[in-house]
């Protein structure tokens, strides 16, 4: 089983040796290299836990897809936590690290994390690094730890075939400093003790990782995975970043989901999402025979991570109903009832979700993206300038939505209507990813409208949220009724969500009024 670490830490630069010195160890572990850090506020001592030596393989595809994400990937042996590591990178000087047992072979956890990145390509070890590590303590008065202060001497060898040959060497030798923080503990303490470091000469390190240095220093640079970034000149140039942008996340929300992460299932579907909307609204610059395949499989990749999300907000939003209400409403087991609804269903639609990723179809659809965004079949469109050809598209996008926000109005309360808000609700969507796309060529008239289309968006959305709720809380209360408990506090919450859909269908009018500003069509109209 995989645990995960959060890793707050900075890295700093030393010379290997002396000049002039010889090949052997450091004297004293290096230490004597390390200024006296308890002229930090709040470390009372530095104390010595000896030399570690590591021996780790990092690991990437032969492209080097991993590295090009920043994500590092090693098997390590020797000191407490030898094993797999794979890194993500959360912030500057942050890290995520998953950590596996050793064992031969990468662990199925962590390769599962890296799929989406590599999905059919080859692992091969690319760096090898043997570091020996003098590691020492930063305490306060009280004895806590506050931070962990790491002198590595490293030895690096490349081992990616067929890279570097002739062409510079394949080792290199560094000494670098690894300051980091003890669990909880306070970031500043990493500024105090980075100032004492540079009144010392010692600077920050250029690298962000030893395997990014170690690629650097023992090869040319090599061909990264990802696009070189390009100059936005033609209506084309934006429609394909913004395709790229989302092409990116949903790879990288891969592993978030896997993770469990917060949000990440609903980040994931939004990028799908995004991605299928361009292709719709932009089909003057994209050729829609070649993107509509690709698009129909991002229909089914939301729809599948819909299960997954609608119930997330579901649970989210009849958890909140409850809690509201005195407990002298609340007759029966509800709360109970609803955290085993709440269980049962975020079993089932996790394996869902993750049957999802782990199969061929959805990795046949991230080789299909790749494949169109490295080879776009654009058209004539796609050459026009952006402040000609980008508006028009998000005008007829409104005026699609106009027509449905118009249609729905007309009808009476029920069944038809709901239906008819909800397309709706898809339509702001759409409306409001196409101004999203722009707004790098558009600046503000595009920032603008997408305002007021998510405004739009949000009371459809709360409407469509509360059609959703009133189906499951009447399934609770038949459930409840038929276990011999009161249905009594599900039928209260169903008339609050009545009351509440009726207030949003009364306040959708004014929101659409304000949308439809001429002003603001006809700022997109003069770009």
């Amino acid at each position: 089983m995989a645990d995960t670490k959060r890793e707050i830490e900075r890295k700093y630069e030393l010379p290997v040796r002396p000049a002039g010195g010889d090949e052997g160890p450091l004297p004293d572990g290096g230490r004597a290299l390390l200024p006296d850090l308890t002229k930090v506020c709040a470390v009372s001592a530095v104390t010595a836990h000896g030399v570690t030596e590591l021996d780790a393989v990092y690991h990437d595809t032969s492209d080097l897809r991993l590295t090009a994400d920043s994500l590092t990937l090693r098997r390590r042996t020797g000191g407490a936590d030898e094993g797999w590591h794979l890194k993500f990178p959360v912030g500057d000087g942050v890290r995520d690290e998953i950590q596996a047992p050793l064992s031969d072979t990468l662990p199925d956890e962590l390769a599962a994390l890296v799929r989406s990145r590599v999905r059919g390509t080859r692992l091969t070890p690319v760096v090898r690094l043997r570091t020996s590590r003098a590691t020492s303590l930063l305490v306060d008065k009280a004895g806590r730890t506050l931070a962990e202060v790491a002198l590595d001497t490293v030895h690096a060898e490349r081992l990616l075939a067929g890279a570097g040959s002739g062409a510079g060497a394949r080792t290199a030798d560094w000494t670098e400093i690894e300051v980091e923080l003890a669990e909880d503990g306070d970031p500043a303490l990493l500024d105090a003790v980075e100032k004492v470091l540079r009144k010392a000469g010692v600077r920050p390190a250029s690298a962000a990782s030893k395997l990014a240095r170690a690629l650097a220093e023992t090869a040319p640079p090599t061909k990264s995975h990802k696009a070189a970034k390009r100059v936005l000149v033609t209506a084309g140039d934006h429609v394909l970043a913004y395709l790229r942008e989302q092409a990116d996340a949903i790879v990288s929300y891969d592993a978030a989901v896997r993770r469990d992460l917060p949000d990440s299932v609903h980040q994931l579907r939004v990028a799908t999402r995004r991605m299928r909307s361009a292709f719709r609204t932009y089909k003057k610059v994209l050729d829609r025979d070649a993107s509509r395949p690709i698009g129909a499989e991002l229909q089914w990749l939301a729809g599948e991570l819909g299960v997954d999300r609608d119930h997330e907000v579901l649970a989210e939003r009849l958890t909140e109903r409850v809690g509201a209400h005195d407990t002298t409403l609340l007759l029966g087991p509800v709360h109970a009832r609803l955290r085993i609804w709440d269980a049962e269903g975020r079993t089932d639609a996790r394996a869902g979700t993750l049957a999802v990723l782990d199969s061929a179809r959805y990795l046949r659809l991230l080789d299909s993206m790749e494949a169109l965004l490295a080879d776009p079949p654009l058209l004539d469109g796609a050459d026009r300038k952006p402040a000609k050809a980008l508006p028009r598209a998000i005008v007829k996008d409104y005026e699609r939505l106009a027509g449905r926000v118009e249609y729905a109005l007309t009808l009476a309360p029920g069944e038809e209507r709901d239906l008819a808000l909800h397309d709706a609700r898809k339509a702001a969507k759409r409306a409001r990813y196409a101004a999203d796309a722009a707004v790098p060529a558009l600046g503000k008239p595009a920032k603008r409208f997408s305002k007021r289309m998510k405004a739009v968006q949000s009371v459809l959305g709360d409407h469509q949220d509360s059609v959703v709720a009133r189906d499951a809380l009447r399934d609770l209360a038949i459930k409840a009724h038929a276990a011999g408990e009161s249905a009594f506090t599900w039928g209260l919450l169903y008339g609050e969500e009545e009351a509440r859909a009726a207030d949003r269908e009364r306040e959708l009018p004014r929101v659409w009024r304000k949308s439809a500003d001429p002003k603001l069509r006809t700022a997109l109209g003069r770009l």
